[in-house]
């Protein structure tokens, strides 16, 4: 029989680690910590799948993922003081829905 692992709080104030996040939603939905982790994984793959193809997520009430685009700019090399040209990218964005908003107000 496979023993299950207490989860312990991490010692970084403030910050949820991705175990204790499965633990939480394991306990929440009732399912096993492999389950939660499945699901997490699942959400994350689709997630940065569409993110990739240039789709947004939208989640009624949490938020949207989005991807925005970052202009090319100057930059410093703070060790030496060089001043390098930083390249036009694209990044993964998260806009907070209402109910998230005020939930954490």
């Amino acid at each position: 029989m496979a023993r299950s692992r207490v989860v312990q709080p991490n010692n970084r104030r403030g910050t949820m680690t991705k175990e204790e996040l499965i633990a939480k939603m394991a306990a929440s939905a009732g399912i096993t910590k492999v389950a939660a982790g499945t699901a997490l994984q699942a959400f994350t793959g689709a997630v940065t799948t569409s993110l990739k193809k240039g789709q947004r997520v939208s989640l009624v009430n949490f938020g949207t993922f989005t991807v925005a685009k970052r202009k090319a700019r100057l930059g410093r090399n703070p060790r030496t003081g060089e001043a390098l040209r930083i390249p036009a990218a694209k990044v993964p964005k998260f806009s907070a829905g209402k109910i998230l908003k005020s939930a954490v107000r």
